[in-house]
């Protein structure tokens, strides 16, 4: 795949040793352009032999690509290096001034697209609010319209009873009403 761009210049030039005539010119340089865009439909490409689905493309300041990919049954390393050598094949030379990570979604780090928390459906997470409030529960459902359900334990008093008891309760949130929610490890 070329991604070329051209940069003209136009420009006059005039000498200084006695000659009356400018002389125009026109500077056409080709040079490489890969961006963010170009990487993500290379990898949307790659993905759809299999159920991986696109997490993030990072283009950092150090020149560096990162690529993150994840799969409902886990992505191995095969995947990534797949992946790697499929960009490498298809952008050759173009990739000659990055550094090309690829990797999956790293475990305990915020979810960043909603095939995440499908992923996750069952699975214990934990939530921050935006007011700053944490909470942990099972992810119970997510919805079509970036909405997700978890059911946590909560204290409530019931009657009859001297102490409050823990009970299940769902707490609906939007994915743009918390600051994130991620998968919580358990290493009991």
């Amino acid at each position: 795949m070329q991604v070329s761009q051209e940069m003209r210049t136009f420009a006059t030039v005039q000498w200084n040793e006695g000659l009356s005539e400018a002389s125009h010119f026109v500077l056409i340089k080709s040079y490489n352009m890969i961006n963010k865009d170009v990487i993500k439909t290379a990898v949307e490409e790659w993905l759809e032999k299999g159920d991986y689905f696109l997490v993030d493309v990072e283009m950092t300041n150090d020149d560096r690509i990162v690529i993150e990919i994840d799969h409902a049954d886990g992505v191995w390393i095969e995947d990534c290096a797949d992946l790697s050598r499929f960009l490498q094949e298809k952008f050759g030379e173009e990739l000659g001034d990055y550094e090309l990570e690829v990797g999956s979604a790293g475990i305990g780090q915020p979810f960043k697209v909603m095939e995440q928390y499908r992923n996750h459906v069952g699975k214990v997470v934990e939530v921050l609010q935006k007011d700053g409030i944490k909470v942990q529960g099972t992810l119970k459902s997510v919805g079509d319209d970036e909405t997700f359900v978890v059911t946590i334990k909560e204290k409530q008093r019931q009657e009859g009873k001297k102490r409050p008891v823990l009970v299940d309760v769902d707490k609906a949130y939007a994915v743009a009403d918390v600051k994130y929610c991620k998968y919580l490890l358990n290493f009991k």
